[in-house]
């Protein structure tokens, strides 16, 4: 059985990161968590990629894990992470920096809505199913959802799900808000791509503030993060990029911004 695979591209400022073992259906053995860790690391070093989209190739996002392989993991104690990788769960070590639209379709089981909760933008085919599952496996989830799921769509949403394993339709996650905007299937990571590259054309420095403030307020709470609102504007406003925001407010025209 051919192991699985990442891709990796870039397109302006966006770093398209692929799933692809689509004769799994996108079934995530060690090697392919490994090189997903891996491109998340990549991204956060490339200095052309503002923003990455986490899309799968095939008719499906992920059917899970290859559980055969995760055995030892589990016991363990310690997902794989490679060095110069970045936990793309953002469960462990340095936080990714830069946001992630996620592209949906197909079958999305376990891992696959942990990998989604850990982005930032969800976008999923009308065709996509969700299931978190793993407790019908005689396990549960540990790569986030019990974490995230209640916060993301309300606790009452959270448990219908978590504590049946039941399927969720692409139109029901929508609704709770698991995922943002649904987009006709084919069309989900073209989608995901438009909001990206609208991402990737703000200031970066802004970008990742907005990024830091949002998770402070949410891990810290709302006082902590209030206190650092304008002296983390400070260095902020002494940029390039604001100096060419206020030019282009004044001029009337789109910003071009550089990161500096």
């Amino acid at each position: 059985m051919s192991e699985g695979n990442v891709t990796y591209e870039v397109r302006g400022h966006v770093a398209l990161i692929g799933l692809d073992r689509p004769q799994k259906r996108n079934a995530f053995d060690l090697a392919m968590y490994r090189k997903l860790g891996l491109a998340y690391g990549a991204l956060a070093r490339d200095p052309a990629a503002r923003v990455g989209v986490l899309f799968a190739h095939g008719a499906h996002f992920t059917a899970g894990l290859e559980l055969t392989q995760w055995v030892d993991v589990f016991s363990s104690g310690a997902f794989p992470i490679d060095a110069a990788g970045l936990d793309p769960l953002q469960l462990e070590g340095p936080r990714l920096e830069k946001p992630i639209v996620c592209a949906i379709q197909g079958t999305c089981l376990t891992i696959g809505i942990e990998l989604l909760l850990a982005t930032d933008v969800r976008v999923a085919a009308r065709d996509a199913r969700f299931g978190q599952i793993e407790i019908k496996r005689g396990i549960y989830p540990v790569g986030g959802a019990t974490l995230r799921l209640p916060r993301e769509v309300g606790w009452g949403n959270a448990m219908r799900f978590l504590l049946t394993g039941d399927d969720l339709t692409a139109e029901e996650a929508h609704r709770i808000g698991l995922v943002q905007e649904l987009a006709e299937p084919g069309e989900h990571v073209a989608r995901a791509l438009a909001i990206a590259e609208v991402i990737g054309a703000q200031a970066p420095l802004g970008v990742r503030a907005t990024l830091v403030s949002a998770r402070r307020a949410m891990h810290e709470g709302e006082a902590a993060a209030a206190k650092l609102l304008l002296p983390e504007l400070h260095p902020i406003m002494a940029s390039d990029d604001a100096r060419e925001g206020v030019a282009s407010f004044v001029e009337r025209r789109p910003a071009r911004f550089t990161g500096k």
